[in-house]
């Protein structure tokens, strides 16, 4: 191991693979700031201009877009309620209250700490845990897959709001919205309506973009008052800065997040939004303060900002030690990998361990550049709260309409995210929220098409499902979570009607 990473240092410090990590962590960081473009677009972009480059150059240069992308996420998240990246989803829950409350500065620079440090430790993670972790992400199996979805599923409770029935509500039509396309069993349409562009199903993107960016549009252009501008407060200017002590007073969401992204980045096509709302969940369940989640509290950033880059650590152990990818941008990482002459699999340590410890280090030094651009640009990111709304929403829009289309050029996308909007608008006017819409449109097709192979695989035996070690272990952690929530729950209402009826006696008493 250290003769690899001598070799790998000679590699990676050198000016031109310096400057091609920081290029690329500079294009990822603006491509995860604009909404609908993602890493793995990021990282397609990448791919021609890195040919003829060595492997470690054009490998890290790549690797910085990815990290660039999953920090810089967080910036539209915090400042406007809209996700950068699917991972950033869960940032917006405690990000944009935050600025609400005018500590835009503050969010971000927990933020940008956080995704430092979560990507920091995954490459520690990465280089001394990979043969381990990849054999243990290799066990997954349709039974596995299942029961990590029926996991990711209970952690709607936690995201429902102040009300579970309504969350479970959403979360379920998201469900029902994800079944929509060509059956993945038997090739047969589902509720496509002859429609072609609906036979792979609901795209994501467009879900995203106009279940949190249009209807905060919409909901900011109904409640406008021209009479009305935004508060631009020196005091935001001011506290635009890193913010690495508080950070790490809140080390055990930080942990929580670095375990999270750690655990769930080498399952293979899991991603980074398991990854965020498992940390955020697992944090506000071991809170001392679970009630302050949702309103702009701290440790509800820090969790999901390092879960989001330390999963890319893991997603790297299965790409490299098994040739599988951990989630869409590292499967486009792995046709770079290719190309470079890069063969993964379990000789990759021994035949290349060179490159490979080489690649471990370009991606330290990408989180380094990321850390540095991210800072210098922070005051810069927070003059957005400072643009007259008129023209912060129509800038917005347009970016919306952009960033979708641009992906497959499909105009039935643009209607799909304006017919989400508009039902989002709806979701959060009467309380519902979107975040349950997506988990449960995210989450639906993992759970629905390996319940339905690992059935056929069993000859409709459900044994297996309670049986099988990893399976089981999900299943009761799911089960054991969605008690406490109901219990907690019951405890939050009981409390309630204790304290009104408590109130009613004291006004008769007067």
């Amino acid at each position: 191991m250290i003769s690899g990473y001598l070799d790998g240092l000679g590699m990676v410090l050198q000016f031109g693979t310096l400057l091609a990590i920081a290029g690329g962590t500079l294009l990822g960081i603006i491509m995860g700031a604009l909404p609908g473009l993602t890493s793995a677009m990021a990282v397609a972009l990448l791919l021609p201009v890195t040919f003829g480059m060595p492997p470690v150059m054009g490998i890290g240069m790549m690797l910085g877009a990815l990290c660039g992308a999953g920090a810089s996420g967080s910036i539209p998240a915090i400042l406007l309620n809209i996700p950068g990246t699917p991972s950033s989803v869960a940032t917006t829950f405690d990000g944009f209250p935050m600025a609400q409350k005018g500590e835009a500065g503050r969010a971000l620079g927990l933020a940008i700490v956080a995704s430092f440090l979560g990507g920091i430790a995954s490459m520690v993670i990465l280089s001394l845990l990979a043969p381990p972790i990849a054999d243990f992400a290799l066990r997954f199996g349709a039974a596995e897959y299942f029961s990590l979805s029926v996991f990711g599923l209970v952690i709607i409770a936690s995201v429902a709001g102040k009300s579970l029935l309504k969350g479970l509500i959403a979360g379920l039509l998201g469900f029902f919205v994800s079944i929509i396309g060509t059956d993945p069993i038997t090739g047969v349409d589902r509720f496509t309506f002859g429609e072609l562009s609906l036979l792979t199903g609901v795209n994501l993107l467009p879900a995203l973009i106009g279940l949190f960016a249009v209807s905060q549009v919409l909901k900011d252009a109904f409640e406008y008052d021209p009479h009305q501008r935004l508060k631009e407060s020196t005091h935001r200017i001011d506290v635009a800065r890193p913010r690495f002590v508080e950070t790490l007073r809140h080390w055990r969401a930080l942990l929580a997040g670095i375990l999270s992204g750690s655990v769930v980045g080498p399952v293979p096509g899991a991603g980074g939004s398991i990854a965020s709302l498992v940390a955020y969940d697992q944090t506000r369940r071991f809170s001392k303060h679970p009630e302050k989640f949702g309103t702009g509290h701290a440790p509800g950033i820090v969790s999901v900002e390092s879960a989001n880059n330390a999963l890319l650590g893991g997603a790297l152990i299965p790409t490299l030690a098994l040739g599988i990818p951990g989630e869409a941008a590292t499967a486009v990482l792995l046709g770079g990998l290719m190309i470079q002459g890069v063969t993964p699999g379990p000789m990759l340590f021994d035949d290349q361990s060179g490159i490979v410890y080489g690649i471990f280090l370009a991606y330290l030094v990408a989180n380094i550049f990321m850390l540095l651009i991210m800072c210098l640009g922070i005051r810069m990111f927070i003059r957005v709260l400072m643009v007259p709304r008129k023209q912060l929403l129509a800038s917005i829009l347009v970016l919306c309409f952009i960033g979708v289309y641009g992906v497959d050029g499909d105009v039935f996308n643009l209607y799909l995210m304006l017919g989400f909007g508009i039902f989002g608008y709806f979701l959060n006017r009467y309380g519902f929220g979107t975040a349950p819409v997506i988990l449960g449109l995210i989450l639906g097709p993992i759970a629905e098409s390996n319940l339905r192979r690992g059935l056929q695989a069993f000859e409709g035996d459900w044994t297996p499902f309670f049986t099988r070690p990893i399976s089981l272990t999900f299943l009761i952690i799911a089960t054991g979570l969605l008690a406490l929530t109901l219990w907690q729950n019951y405890r939050a209402s009981h409390a309630t009607a204790t304290s009104s009826k408590e109130g009613q006696d004291d006004q008769r008493h007067h």
